[in-house]
């Protein structure tokens, strides 16, 4: 840094903060360290008695904090209409999904960015669903200024692809097959079909239908494939997902054909849950065994794995297996999620 007069500073860069008094007013910081110099910014140093500043000096190979931000901002996304990004401030840039989606985190290059020391990347937790608003993530670096070198080995750690995206949700046809004789026999009312539907309507979802049957194997498979044959995104398989030995559920989905990956997940509510996908020609539809708490508890694993879906993923059996850690929803008064540690 250098001492230069006030008057000739306009354009340079402030290396701490000036604070200004006002006596019962205020006391605090009237530029902060790494401000800009502006011609109307003259008057007012002048005024809390600074004839003098210690500014940045340009020095080849170093870069000033808020041009390491941009490096950052740029490391983490795409020049697309998924994201916004603030200005600089102060060595800060916060980024915003531009659209709803799922928010997607490459976690190895991520941390292999911040393994570098002298500069950051936070985010909130990936694989959850965002809306247009959003904060995502904020960049900045530790010191005022950085070596250009350095924030060249952070753009080759990170790699060619941005370390954020969001996958957008696509529109979904689902069928509803309900199971359970008690239900089937009208002896209680059908609980699941009202749960599932509002669900689904978070992501707009269109229900093709539901039918509800007795725990009995063979409709329970007859009704799968018949809304997969008319063309079901998904179906949605509500009640029998217990060991009782009159619960069909599970054996009908296998019976399709199914590609089992998962009967059980590390997640309370929802350790019943299954979770499989079925060839249909071309096509492959998630087909989902949901076990009774979806239909009472506010957050289960079907929340989780939804968006995931809704998404375009394929998810595989390590998927479900990283769900345990944070897979323990602690059922609190007022429901935050996905603002929450729940499957995180």
């Amino acid at each position: 840094m250098k001492l230069i007069n006030t008057e000739e500073a306009v354009g340079h860069v402030l290396c701490h903060d000036i604070t200004q008094i006002i006596p019962g007013e205020k006391k605090g910081p009237v530029f902060k360290k790494g401000h800009i110099v502006t011609e109307e910014d003259i008057p007012v140093l002048l005024s809390v008695g600074k004839e003098h500043l210690y500014v940045w000096e340009k020095t080849e190979g170093i870069l000033h904090e808020d041009e390491a931000a941009e490096i950052l901002r740029g490391i983490c996304m795409c020049e697309d209409e998924a994201f916004t990004a603030s200005q600089p401030s102060e060595g800060k840039i916060e980024l915003k999904a531009a659209i709803p989606g799922l928010l997607k985190i490459n976690r190895e290059r991520l941390n292999a960015v911040n393994g570098l020391g002298e500069m950051m990347i936070a985010t909130v937790k990936g694989d959850r669903p965002v809306k247009a608003g959003d904060k995502i993530a904020a960049t900045r670096i530790i010191p005022l200024v950085i070596e250009e070198e350095k924030m060249k080995r952070a753009k080759e750690a990170a790699g060619e692809e941005p370390i954020l995206s969001i996958l957008p949700f696509k529109k979904l046809r689902y069928g509803l097959v309900t199971t359970g004789n008690e239900v089937a026999t009208k002896r209680i009312k059908d609980a699941f079909g009202p749960v599932l539907k509002e669900k689904m309507s978070e992501y707009d979802g269109e229900c093709m239908g539901q039918v509800v049957l007795p725990d009995d194997l063979t409709l329970i498979k007859s009704a799968i494939t018949n809304f997969a044959a008319s063309g079901a995104d998904m179906v949605l398989v509500s009640g029998g997902m217990s060991v009782d030995p009159d619960d069909k559920t599970p054996g009908a989905i296998k019976a399709t054909g199914a590609d089992i990956i998962s009967y059980g997940a590390p997640v309370l509510p929802g350790a019943m849950f299954l979770l499989s996908y079925l060839k249909c020609g071309e096509r492959e539809i998630p087909v989902l065994g949901l076990p009774g708490c979806v239909m009472y508890a506010k957050r289960t694993v079907f929340d989780l794995v939804l968006p995931r879906i809704i998404a375009g993923e394929r998810l595989e059996p390590e998927d479900l297996v990283q769900y345990g850690e944070g897979g323990l929803c602690l059922s609190c008064e007022v429901c935050h999620f996905p603002n929450c540690s729940f499957g995180r």
